[in-house]
């Protein structure tokens, strides 16, 4: 697979400590190198398809406990008969929220039994109402995978099989969601939900970064990271650093390079040579004291510090739940999948999170630009402007906190989809 060294390190060492848990194995996938031609999307369908044999044999092996049951990423419903054939239920994961869970149900619906394309809508219709939100979503809002052409008949087609699941797992807290989970609650045709966020930590604090933050205030840094695809094009670069300076605020920048024109199309950032050669002349001598910008950080460890006070993020799903764990308030960066959807959720819906630019989209070479003076806006109204959000923050910190206690809701969620599995 085309992705980070650090992430197949780090999958290496989980496997590694199977033997400790004697009810926990891991079945290494064979190494998979897709057409370097091929597009994300292709990717995705390739790298699934190529396990399917893996996983039939891995649910038949010699020596392997009972079968009860398959658990499949919802990205990957495509293999949900593998457990028709061995005669056990399916079940699917979501990484994504019950937000984007019930939003991709409501277009199914729409699409199959309204004839509504989501790719297709009017000028004149700028928001959809949806079940699963209190307020309509704005166009700019809409993720990719029913907005884009091409993304919308594969969603559809995850979505109509996600529906024969016997139960649906997903990536958050009752707390947290009590809207869009009980919207789905109440709808036969969806799978029952089970609300099962967990924010596994490794205090990994070797790295050189924290050197660097130990010795900053408590609360005064901004953290700024845009997840694993999440990169810039030099001018934008060159505005958010401009932003950073003229805030006056710390700051640490995980900044990451894009693929390049003659890379595969499905690779995901990698680390500059050299961050010296892509931000501003003099940059680095006139903030030596004042930030850092890095390559790969542990995030976890980083907004777990007490000298972040802030998190301009992209809004990738685990970003959120890391954040609300360690109660560093967001400044919501969308780019590309859901995170418009998230952000908008964050923001709108929940008001939890300030904005720095909602309606951003990822597009390569058409992307906007996000001026330096609506960053420093951005960065003060986060750093400056924030105590009653920094309290809500604070608040659900704490709910997350005590949904994985004894008796809490997620503790309760897994123990109720653990007795369903095992009938």
């Amino acid at each position: 697979m085309p992705f980070d060294p650090k992430l197949a390190q780090y999958n290496s060492s989980l496997a590694l400590s199977s033997p400790r848990d004697p009810r926990l194995a891991f079945v290494m996938l064979p190494d998979f190198r897709p057409d370097p031609n091929s597009t994300r999307i292709e990717l995705f369908a390739s790298v699934v398809a190529a396990q399917e044999g893996r996983v039939r044999s891995a649910g038949s092996g010699s020596g392997n406990p009972l079968l009860a049951g398959f658990v499949f990423d919802m990205f990957c419903s495509a293999l949900m008969g593998t457990a028709a054939e061995f005669g056990v239920p399916a079940y699917v994961f979501s990484p994504p929220n019950a937000t984007f869970l019930g939003f991709v149900f409501h277009v199914q619906k729409l699409h199959d039994e309204e004839r509504v394309d989501t790719t297709e809508l009017p000028d004149s219709v700028g928001e959809l109402a949806v079940p699963c939100l209190t307020r309509p979503v704005p166009r700019w809002a809409l993720p990719d995978v029913v907005a884009d052409k091409v993304w919308l008949p594969i969603m559809l087609g995850h979505t109509r099989r996600i529906r024969e699941a016997k139960g649906i797992l997903v990536n958050t807290f009752r707390e947290l969601e009590s809207y869009a989970l009980d919207s789905m609650g109440g709808d036969d045709c969806i799978p029952p939900i089970y609300p099962v966020d967990d924010v596994a930590y490794d205090d990994d604090r070797t790295n050189e970064i924290f050197r660097w933050l130990d010795d900053q205030p408590d609360s005064s840094v901004v953290f700024l990271c845009f997840g694993t695809m999440g990169t810039f094009g030099e001018d934008q670069v060159r505005e958010i650093a401009y932003g950073l300076e003229q805030s006056g605020h710390r700051f640490l920048w995980v900044l990451r390079r894009p693929p390049s024109d003659h890379e595969p199309k499905s690779n995901i950032s990698t680390d500059y040579d050299d961050l010296i050669d892509i931000l501003p002349e003099g940059f680095s001598d006139r903030t030596v004291e004042a930030g850092r910008v890095v390559g790969w950080a542990p995030q976890k460890a980083i907004l777990a510090h007490k000298a972040i006070g802030g998190f301009v993020s992209h809004c990738g799903w685990n970003s959120i739940l890391e954040s609300l764990w360690f109660a560093v308030p967001i400044a919501a960066w969308p780019m590309y999948a859901e995170q418009q959807l998230n952000a908008f959720q964050l923001v709108v819906e929940l008001e939890l999170a300030t904005e720095m630019k909602l309606s951003y989209r990822m597009k390569g070479e058409n992307d906007m630009i996000v001026s330096a003076s609506e960053i420093e806006r951005g960065i003060r109204r986060l750093m400056e402007e924030g105590m009653e959000k920094r309290v809500k923050w604070e608040e659900m910190s704490e709910m997350a906190r005590k949904t994985l206690m004894v008796s809490g809701s997620s503790f309760s969620s897994t123990g109720r989809f653990v007795r369903d599995f095992l009938g």
